[in-house]
């Protein structure tokens, strides 16, 4: 049965490898359990409720895409984009949780739409790679803002706006010897270093009366409160616009670019340097979007940790069903999610930006055309504390540059129109 919907042997693999594969990747994400109800919790959304949809979307995302797409590639809420979710969206614009929600739902449907018509890949081919490189790295930085936020690194002051924290401060101390072990881990190849950094940190929190016990094992809280709990019509106001664009973007360029990474890494492109059967991949990145939404959190997307399990030997989706299998049996690990607190997360936020801010040393820095927005966008992120923000200055002021310097002809088509939308949304619309 397995031979028939994986075709492993064909791929050069084994049950056995599959299975270790599925392992590995699990462990090198596993660390998002924790993380993501932290970050939406700041939307005002119950913490129990969204780890439940977390583990969920978790699993179905990689189910889908092992059992429809059959590849190695496992599915979870993103990194970034629940950043965007709870502190723009709801904490600066002044959304409902329940209205971003919607706005999720509707990019991934958006998102599905254009993997049916085959329009993805005109729209990922007509950004320009600087920017799609900008984007990435801005949001790294935006994460490592919050990451040190949350540890106590970095705190406000009236004259200089940010200053650093109170370096006595034992919580702050612990953050960053978390994030050092995790760096350390990472770079030795242990399996598994996030999340060994975050449940360190929180064990060492527990026994030291720095954050309370809440146990370990029980049955899965109630996914009551946040099932179906999006606002689709709120979602669809004006003003919210911006909002579902930028969703809507960073998922395609992410899905994408994760998809053929970790697929290049895995030897599974074809001779044209293609993915096969792309368009099932897309769906099924797209469809678990719209059904993280309806469990109640942010979008779900291809996660690059699972190369991981590529580097181990996993070629086909019988390693994602692993992965989802495992995000299943997670769901009763809720009193251990709501035992971590927010400064052992940190670390993990700071780790993951420091992976995303790489794509910064790709940028054409020979032409100031290409460089320019391209710094401009990503420093625009954590800066003005807006991923929306930093892909808006990037796109204005790529279209500007270019045509002001003579190059207009190299400007393609989709930049004009999404910088135009911004503009006019910047210029007519509050925000």
């Amino acid at each position: 049965m397995l031979e028939r919907l994986f075709a492993i042997k064909a791929q050069g693999s084994t049950v056995r490898t599959e299975l270790v594969a599925g392992l590995t990747t699990f462990l090198a994400m596993a660390y998002i359990m924790f993380v993501n109800p932290d970050i939406l919790s700041a939307a005002g959304m119950p913490k129990d409720s969204v780890f439940v949809a977390t583990c969920l979307a978790a699993a179905v995302g990689s189910l889908i895409m092992g059992l429809y797409a059959n590849y190695p590639i496992a599915l979870a809420p993103g990194m970034g984009l629940n950043a965007y979710f709870a502190f723009e969206v709801v904490g600066r614009l002044g959304y409902s949780w329940q209205a971003a929600l919607g706005a999720v739902f509707v990019s991934g449907c958006l998102f599905l739409l254009i993997s049916l018509f085959k329009i993805r890949e005109w729209l990922v081919n007509a950004i320009p790679r600087s920017q799609k490189l900008a984007i990435s790295a801005g949001i790294g930085l935006f994460l490592a803002l919050i990451g040190m936020k949350n540890a106590g690194l970095v705190v406000d002051h009236p004259a200089t706006l940010l200053t650093v924290g109170n370096l006595h401060q034992p919580t702050l101390l612990l953050a960053l010897a978390g994030l050092i072990a995790i760096v350390v881990l990472e770079y030795r190849k242990v399996r598994g270093g996030v999340i060994i950094g975050v449940l360190g940190v929180t064990l060492i929190a527990i026994f030291s009366g720095l954050s309370p016990f809440a146990g370990v094992v029980s049955m899965p809280p109630s996914l009551a409160p946040t099932l179906f709990a999006m606002d689709i019509q709120g979602a669809l106001q004006l003003g919210l616009l911006s909002v579902v664009m930028t969703f809507f973007l960073v998922e395609v360029f992410d899905a994408t670019g994760t998809l053929i990474g970790v697929a290049h890494r895995a030897g599974l492109l074809d001779r044209e340097g293609k993915l096969p059967r792309v368009n099932r991949a897309l769906m099924a990145d797209s469809s678990a979007i719209a059904i993280g939404a309806a469990l109640g959190t942010s979008s779900t997307t291809a996660y690059i940790e699972s190369a991981a399990g590529t580097s181990v030997g996993g070629r086909t989706g019988l390693t994602a069903v692993v992965v989802g299998g495992l995000f299943l049996l997670s769901l009763f690990l809720s009193p251990l999610a709501g035992s971590v607190p927010a400064f052992a997360t940190a670390p993990a936020l700071i780790y993951v930006a420091i992976l995303m801010s790489r794509g910064l040393a790709e940028i054409q820095w020979d032409d100031l055309t290409e460089s320019a927005p391209a710094v401009l966008c990503a420093l625009a992120m954590p800066f003005l504390f807006s991923i929306a923000h930093g892909i808006a200055v990037g796109f204005v002021s790529y279209v500007l540059i270019k045509l002001l310097s003579g190059r207009a002809r190299e400007i393609p088509l989709a930049m004009w129109v999404i910088a135009a939308v911004f503009v006019a949304k910047f210029s007519f619309l509050a925000g």
